[in-house]
């Protein structure tokens, strides 16, 4: 390729104006590969064929605008850093530039040459630092059994170290924290990690059973034991011999079961339910509850020297709400895996839906994320989720509907064009004139609306 030839990163111009793409190609050809398009159709062909380091895109081009050039480019699975230059700078576009994917912005009237190739150099560090990012978390899944366990905040990364501890031992593991922040997931993590991990890992979720039910499905029972008991049954504890047994909330067994867990940890021997002789089973035991133990201990319902055996190497799982820089890395996990099995092109989120999904408490905490997530992506009518597409609760109470106009509230032989005018008049009256805020309640771009206020004679309202 043209740029493994010279060794330098591949910069792309794009300006309908020769004078400045031929200006930057010189200024910048020194330490890039650099490459020119006078329009978005010519530079998105470059695009796809040739893999950038930078886009350099003027805001005012023919036909389309740098801006959704820029939307495209960073569709692409490889896309470059882009930085968008327009003569008609402000900071409002400056910051929708941003939100809607440049890296960096700047004036085309202030431009000195000296000032863009040190923002160019520092985009690209910065590129190179968050790819460098992603390759360790990758090797750090990888290595330590938890590619399937998303998270990159400190509480998340302290877990992952203290999993990466305790899997090579026989210690028992209790783990602690709220429904739905991945107990099992961690579970299954600590014993693909261990030795144990070419042997079973079995799952007993305590208590959807019953407690009768749950002795004989742990330790098994001989034929003739109770009523019904036709036959013999080998329990867990033989099934997950050399391998290891995960019981899911643990705080919801009864005292008599708690007995024979007692003694298990303490001895490794159990008997059949209806059986004298003892058995026993070389299983590493992982415990489960979303309940505060210590609590039920001096309440008495639960075993205090249980407790204490189960509790040999504990983790706390944080809850979704401490780990908020994890929110976004998880949505968009899930976002990709719903868009796949639902067969639909959606592949971001639009910024008023991502600052909703983050400032969210998430009481359900994963799993309730992952919920929304899916909805969302059913719901979703383009190829962004958009605030609309979220549960009530997620979007937040100060959310407004949007307003739609009825046939009770159109009068008779209305036009599309006075529907229409009668939206963007009640969205202003309902938002106290606030453009910006009106305009996204009826889903209307801020351009558009502006310019629907101009051809209605509004701009005075």
């Amino acid at each position: 390729m043209r740029s493994e030839l010279l060794n330098k990163p591949m910069l792309l111009i794009v300006d309908d104006e020769k004078p400045t793409r031929e200006g930057l190609r010189a200024a910048l050809e020194d330490h890039y590969d650099v490459w020119v398009a006078e329009d978005a159709k010519a530079a998105m062909t470059l695009l796809e064929k040739e893999t950038f380091a930078v886009m350099l895109t003027d805001f005012r081009l023919p036909q389309e605008d740098g801006m959704k050039l820029i939307i495209r480019a960073k569709s692409l699975p490889k896309p470059p850093i882009c930085i968008l230059m327009t003569a008609y700078g402000s900071e409002e576009l400056a910051v929708d530039a941003m939100k809607r994917g440049a890296d960096d912005y700047i004036a085309k009237g202030r431009l000195q040459i000296d000032e863009l190739e040190m923002r160019i150099a520092r985009a690209l560090r910065q590129q190179h630092l968050e790819v460098e990012n992603v390759q360790l978390r990758e090797q750090l899944h990888d290595k330590f059994g938890l590619e399937h366990i998303i998270g990159d905040s400190p509480v998340m990364r302290e877990v992952f170290e203290v999993v990466r501890q305790v899997a090579p031992t026989r210690a028992t593991v209790l783990l602690l924290g709220e429904s739905g922040t991945g107990k099992e997931l961690i579970a299954k993590a600590i014993h693909q990690l261990s030795p144990r991990a070419e042997r079973q890992m079995i799952t007993v979720h305590c208590a959807a059973l019953s407690s009768t039910l749950l002795e004989s499905e742990l330790f098994g029972h001989e034929k003739g034991a109770f009523t019904g008991a036709m036959e013999k049954r080998i329990g867990r504890f033989e099934q997950a011999q050399g391998g290891t047994l995960f019981l899911d909330e643990i705080g919801e067994i009864d005292q008599s079961i708690q007995v024979k867990l007692l003694r298990f940890l303490g001895e490794k021997t159990f008997e059949r339910v209806g059986s004298n002789k003892t058995l026993t089973a070389d299983v590493r035991l992982i415990a489960a509850t979303n309940k505060k133990l210590d609590e039920m201990v001096k309440a008495g319902t639960f075993r205090e020297d249980l407790f204490f055996r189960l509790r040999v190497f504990e983790i706390v799982l944080p809850p979704l709400r401490s780990r908020v820089n994890d929110v976004l890395l998880l949505a968009r996990r899930f976002l990709r895996e719903f868009a796949d099995e639902n067969n639909k092109v959606v592949n971001d989120f639009a910024p008023d839906a991502l600052e909703a999904l983050m400032n969210h408490p998430w009481p359900g905490n994963v799993r309730e994320l992952r919920t929304v997530i899916e909805r969302a992506v059913i719901l979703a009518r383009s190829d962004r989720v958009s605030l609309r597409d979220l549960p009530a609760d997620v979007r937040g109470p100060s959310s407004q509907p949007v307003s739609v106009a009825t046939p009770s509230s159109v009068p008779p032989g209305a036009t599309v064009v006075d529907v229409e005018k009668q939206l963007i008049v009640g969205a202003l009256k309902e938002n106290q004139g606030n453009r910006t805020k009106a305009a996204k309640q009826i889903g209307m771009s801020r351009r558009t609306f502006h310019r629907k206020l101009h051809s209605y004679h509004l701009e005075g309202f």
